[in-house]
């Protein structure tokens, strides 16, 4: 894989998609060679949920409740319940490594199917809790900037599982 954030023009449209891809790019780098243990560990006393298949199992979902849930207005198929409302990093903490990852590859490719025809000022069709519809503008950088913040936490795992260090 070559993960680059250069766009393939320099608009809005393509430097956003392209920053979302590289965030998406550097987690499933971050997972390179990891067995299904070191994606199940959970090495941090205080965060028993915090695995790094769980965190791509995470960013999957968030992916989905964005776009697909709450921009595009569909169903809402995350996992989580009241009673379980982590739910996403739990089953990314138990599943196969592959079957995480294969999921958050779909997922990406229904987001980007979705947003392909839409424009950056385009509402989302349910507000926030402040009750402003943000743009698809926002929805993409909310999304760049969730990636982001856990692609480091990725880090942190990846390097107290083995070592294994890199951008």
């Amino acid at each position: 894989m070559t993960r680059t954030d250069l766009p393939s023009s320099w608009d809005e449209r393509a430097t956003l998609l392209a920053m979302l891809q590289y965030t998406r790019d550097t987690a499933a780098e971050k997972c390179r060679g990891l067995d299904d243990a070191g994606a199940h560990a959970a090495p941090l006393p205080g965060s028993p949920l915090m695995s790094i298949g769980g965190v791509v199992n995470h960013l999957r979902w968030v992916e989905h409740s964005w776009i697909e849930n709450r921009f595009v207005d569909g169903p809402d198929l995350g996992p989580w319940t009241d009673e379980s409302p982590d739910q996403e990093f739990v089953d990314g903490g138990r599943l196969p490594l592959t079957e995480v990852l294969e999921g958050w590859v779909e997922q990406a490719r229904r987001t980007d199917a979705l947003v392909a025809d839409l424009d950056l000022d385009d509402l989302s069709a349910t507000p926030l809790r402040s009750g402003e519809r943000p743009t698809l503008r926002w929805v993409l950088l909310h999304l760049v900037e969730e990636n982001a913040r856990h692609n480091g936490h990725l880090d942190l795992l990846r390097e107290l599982h083995d070592g294994t260090t890199g951008d």
